[in-house]
């Protein structure tokens, strides 16, 4: 459980970094970070799969780049979902994901595993 919250906090951190470097996208504080960060968890553990399999023809011919497009739908989506985080396009969502996901990585290692 807590290696879950320290995840959940450390995405709300990278979320706002992401809002301080890619301009499009703003949190209107930590709180709001949070709260996004579970909903970003939410939509990435329910709706992606879906869409990657929806998707999954695209995915083959573009060799697996359209999944970037899919992340950027799912931050997209979250912002919709959550007041106090507004993503200004498709392009800043794309931007964030990008960073976002490099970010995660970052937190993978940090986040000691059972």
């Amino acid at each position: 459980m807590k290696q879950f919250v320290l995840h959940i906090v450390l995405t709300a951190v990278a979320l706002l970094v992401v809002g301080n470097l890619v301009s499009g996208i703003h949190i209107d504080g930590i709180g709001y970070a949070l709260v996004a960060a579970v909903i970003l968890g939410l939509v990435n553990a329910f709706v992606r799969p879906i869409m990657v399999i929806l998707t999954l023809p695209l995915t083959l011919v573009t060799l697996g780049l359209f999944l970037l497009v899919v992340n950027a739908l799912m931050l997209w989506l979250a912002s919709a979902l959550v007041p106090g985080f507004d993503v200004g396009g498709f392009l800043p969502a794309l931007l964030g994901s990008l960073l976002l996901a490099i970010l995660n990585l970052l937190i993978a290692r940090l986040v000691p595993k059972d």
